[in-house]
């Protein structure tokens, strides 16, 4: 080759490898910077808050949902209610701290979308100067270990809102087994599909506080439960009214206040998200009350005590998956609708089908849930209020997202929880006998009353 030609060729090499580099120099400063992990800094506020939102979350069960469903079984089953609620407290903490947590918030590895790794088992490496961070990007933490308890109050208060489908005919001893198995094969993973970095989550499905993770699957499984066990005795055409209707306003007053920590106490801060969450919750449940109030006061000719507190009930759990998204005025919405549609899925629903679902758990926390999670990719989309959907996510999207998440509950929770009560109900049996049923579970379980007449 001539030394001319030679000379032209490097010289038009060198100029596509400068125009190359340019260019690649050009794409690159258009890319964002992948985030940055800092240094997590104890935040003392953020810790303050949320050592409180924790005691608000357990208050909620003990004795929030303990009275709740106490005061509408028959007196002869009350401390069964109570006993039931107490010991799924005490058997959630212990299971937490032995596996869950290590299997809700830690790597999987090579399963890390399906479920968590065995790092923190027996709080291994949990300790008092051990730090939790929301955000890799900003440095504000709080002990881990305050951060593991709050985890564990919603470990907690899921099973036990189950009581409520089966309450008045279920062995204490099978409802142990039957809590202990459901929490490690059904929550555990459905906890870390939404919360710990697993499939959903990554998905972008959104569930702020427990739509999914504690009220639809909480909700199906009380359905199964009340369908696999069967009807109380006598059942619809006995009369089993509320026994003592006092206890459970106050239980369901104490639902209300205890929710904030539930809510606003998900924001692991004490920041803007966790007024936000604060501030929707109080209008939902206001909005949910009233509209249950009013459909009742239409449809049956007078509004009652238990029918405005089952109300409130449903607007919390249909604004928990939104509270962290949704704007006020989506909140009232997600109220209104809620009180009304659980309202009928609490009375009409279930007299068409026939399900003894005692207290109404699929009523209200699994058409409640359902309600708030699909609701939820609407308002918090910030044409309607919200804080605004993921870049590039149409509302549409969004919706699809969270009925994916729905569904996905729904059919692995109803599957799994089949299974388990088939199972042990051919073990050591799932019902008391008949005649310990008509003595009530009281007695006949706990040689216990609850009034000494």
């Amino acid at each position: 080759m001539k030394p001319l030609m030679l000379s032209k060729l490097v010289t038009a090499v060198g100029g596509v490898s400068l125009s190359l580099a340019t260019f690649a120099e050009e794409v690159a400063q258009q890319v964002p910077a992948a985030p940055v992990p800092v240094a997590a800094v104890l935040n003392t506020g953020d810790t303050a808050w949320m050592l409180t939102a924790t005691a608000l979350v357990l208050f909620m069960t003990i004795p929030g949902l303990s009275l709740f469903y106490a005061g509408m079984v028959r007196a002869k089953n009350v401390l069964s209610i109570l006993m039931q609620c107490f010991a799924i407290t005490s058997l959630m903490t212990i299971l937490w701290m032995l596996y869950g947590y290590s299997l809700v918030f830690t790597s999987g590895d090579a399963i890390n979308d399906w479920l968590g790794g065995l790092t923190k088992v027996f709080l291994a490496g949990v300790t008092a100067t051990s730090l939790q961070q929301p955000v890799a990007t900003d440095p504000n933490a709080i002990p881990e270990l305050v951060f593991m308890t709050f985890q564990m109050t919603f470990a907690i208060i899921t099973p036990a809102l189950i009581v409520g489908a089966f309450a008045e005919r279920m062995k204490f001893s099978a409802m142990l087994w039957f809590m202990a198995l459901w929490f490690s094969l059904v929550y555990v993973p459905i906890a870390h599909w939404v919360w710990g970095g697993g499939w959903l989550q990554t998905m972008g499905v959104l569930d702020f506080a427990g739509g999914t993770v504690v009220h639809i699957n909480a909700g199906i499984a009380g359905l199964i439960a009340a369908i696999v066990i069967g009807k109380r005795k006598g059942f619809p055409n006995v009369a089993m009214p509320p026994h003592n209707l006092t206890y459970t306003v106050i239980g369901a007053s104490m639902l209300w206040v205890g929710w904030f920590g539930f809510n606003a106490g998900s924001a692991v801060a004490a920041n803007g998200t966790a007024g936000l969450a604060m501030a929707v919750t109080q209008i939902a449940t206001a909005a949910a009350a009233i509209a249950w109030m009013f459909s009742e006061w239409i449809s049956h000719g007078k509004p009652s005590a238990l029918g405005i507190a089952s109300g409130a009930v449903a607007g919390l759990v249909a604004i928990t998956p939104a509270s962290g998204t949704a704007g006020p005025m989506g909140a009232l919405v997600i109220g209104l609708v809620a009180g009304v549609i659980c309202f009928f899925a609490a009375t009409r629903l279930k007299r068409m089908f026939g399900y003894d679902d005692a207290l109404d758990v699929f009523g209200v926390h699994a058409v409640g849930g359902i309600l708030g999670a699909i609701l939820t990719g609407v308002f918090a989309d910030a044409a309607f209020g919200g804080v605004g959907l993921a870049e590039g996510v149409t509302v549409g999207a969004q919706v699809v997202k969270q009925t994916i998440g729905v569904v996905v509950t729904l059919v692995y929770t109803a599957v799994v929880s089949f299974i388990l009560l088939k199972v042990i109900d051919m073990i050591i049996g799932l019902r008391v006998t008949e005649e310990q049923e008509t003595e009530g579970l009281d007695m006949a379980l706990h040689d216990e009353r609850g009034y000494i007449l």
